[in-house]
Formats: C-alpha cells, structure tokens, sequence
C-alpha cells in the first residue's frame, strides 16, 4: 500500500501548527518541490480527511509524470480515506498495464481497504496479471472485500480480534486475540499457507509488539513473496521497536531485493529513528534504484522534521 508508508504516519497525529489546504494542495501538486516535504503534504491530507482533501490526492496520483514512490504514497493514503468516490480512479490504475507496479499494486490494496463490493469484478480480472505483486495483491484484497461484506451481514462469527493500536486501515483484520503468538508464528511462516491467514497472523503480531512477536516477524523476511514481505517492512514500521533494526538492515542492504520490499524496510528504519538507523539510511541516499534512495530521503526527512519535537 503501503505503503502504504510507516515513517509518514505519525504525522497524521499531529495538528500543531498544520498547514492550510492551499498550501498542502501546492506542495501536493508541485513536483518541483522536495519529495519530503510532498510526502509531508500526503499525510497531512489524510489527516484533514475531507472530500476536497481526497480530490486533491486523486489528481496527484493520476499525474503519470509523478514518481512511482508518490503515486504509490498517494494510492495508499486515499484507500485510509475509504471513500468510494475513489474507486473509479483506483479502478483506472489498476487496469492500466503500463503503469508501474507498485503503483497498480497500491491501487489494488486501496480497493481493499475501502471495501466496496462493486470492486470485486476488478480485483478478480487482475488477480491473475502477469505482475505478481499486483496479482498478489488483488486476490488479497478480493479476500478483504469478501470478508467486509459478510462481516456487515453478520456472516462471520468470530472471538474478539487483537486491537489495533495503530492509525491504519489494513489489508487484513488481526488474528482473534487468543491465538498465542507461536501459533501466529506458526501460520506467519508457512510459505505455502493462505496469504490471508498469514497477514491476519502478521498484524496481530505487529499488534502485540512483544520481542517475541517481533523477531516472529523477522523470520518473515525469509518468505519468497516480495508482496508479503514488504508488508512485513511496513508494520515494522509501525511498531517503532529497535529490536527490528538489524533485519531491516539487511534487508535495505540486499540489493538482489525486490525494490518494494526495500522501500519499506528504509521507511520502517526511518520510523524507528536511532542513530544507528539514521547513519544506515545515509549509505543508500544515492542507491541505484530511484524508489529506494526516494525512501531515504523520505526517511531521513521525517526525521529531521520531528526532531525538535522529540
């Protein structure tokens, strides 16, 4: 989604201070301007949260001239919206095979999270596109959906689910809180378990955020998948935990990496903030890959701006 990104959320929580619409709009859709502070701009219009706000952000994301980090940024934040009046757009992405990847694969993800049955059909004709990130995802969005809608109908019953702490609309619901976490560890590693299972298993670890839980997570990194595995970056991310630092590490450093997954591993070490994490991100900051110095610049920017505050 992702993506949907871990670093740029906290700024959702913060209202000090926050620019005006106008100014967000300008920076949003000046691709002039730093990719920080545009990143910045994203995140503060998920905060304001309105239907002016959403439009904005469906402009940015149909501008192809945009970088794939911010389109892939902007897909992810206007799924956090769920509105429907973003499904056509979204719809749009998604179908067009010349679009980057990544892009198309948050577009997917936002259908999820958004959770309208008229995407259904959507998901389902791309569920088997030659990308498979973006195959991948539509069939686990597909499962999102589904799942929405028979939880709206009272279809599903089940125990009450580990809460999330986080300010996130996920590709998955958590696991039923009294799952223990071996067993969510258990399902989290099976690589030819359900992809569904195994998020519900990965956000309730993420939600617990134990060190036993976080090295569960981990151990993920060894999962075949780049969609799922840069998932894991991404709530990594979200629970801020140093003990996750030197599996990030080596998964930035890894550059026979799929890109996504090392974006979201940046991200995540930007999210976490330590020293150490601040001097990682400096090594890559003129990596080949243009998404991945993008992210630490990103990173890095994030943590510059929250400093003071810190």
């Amino acid at each position: 989604m992702p993506s949907h990104s871990s670093v740029t959320e906290t700024i959702a929580t913060v209202a000090d201070s926050a620019p005006s619409f106008e100014q967000l709009r300008d920076a949003m859709l000046d691709l002039s301007e730093p990719v920080g502070k545009r990143t910045r701009a994203i995140f503060y219009l998920r905060s304001r949260g309105g239907l002016e706000d959403l439009r904005v952000l469906l402009a940015a994301l149909r501008n192809r001239q945009d970088s794939e980090l911010m389109r892939h940024e902007l897909a992810y934040v206007i799924g956090q919206f769920q509105m429907e009046e973003a499904c056509d757009t979204l719809h749009q992405v998604l179908a067009d095979a010349t679009d980057d990847g990544m892009v198309r694969h948050e577009a997917a993800e936002a259908l999820g999270a958004i959770g309208a049955a008229q995407s259904l059909p959507v998901l389902d004709q791309f569920s088997a596109d030659p990308a498979p990130e973006v195959a991948d995802t539509c069939k686990l969005a597909a499962s999102l959906v589904q799942y929405k809608v028979a939880k709206a109908k009272g279809e599903i019953e089940e125990g009450e689910v580990d809460r999330n702490p986080y300010l996130s609309e996920d590709p998955a619901p958590a696991a039923e809180k009294d799952v223990p976490t071996a067993e969510l560890r258990r399902v989290l590693l099976d690589h030819n378990g359900d992809m569904f299972a195994k998020y519900r298993a990965m956000f309730s670890l993420r939600n617990r955020n134990t060190e036993e839980a976080a090295l569960a997570l981990a151990e993920a990194f060894d999962d075949p998948n780049a969609l799922f595995k840069h998932e894991v970056a991404y709530v990594m991310g979200q629970m801020e935990n140093p003990v996750l630092v030197p599996a990030l590490k080596k998964v930035l450093l890894d550059e026979t990496e799929h890109r996504m997954v090392r974006h979201e591993a940046a991200e995540a070490l930007g999210a976490i903030g330590t020293t150490e994490c601040e001097e990682i991100l400096k090594q890559y900051l003129k990596d080949d890959v243009k998404v991945v110095r993008e992210s630490c610049e990103v990173a890095l920017d994030i943590m510059d701006y929250w400093a003071p505050a810190q």
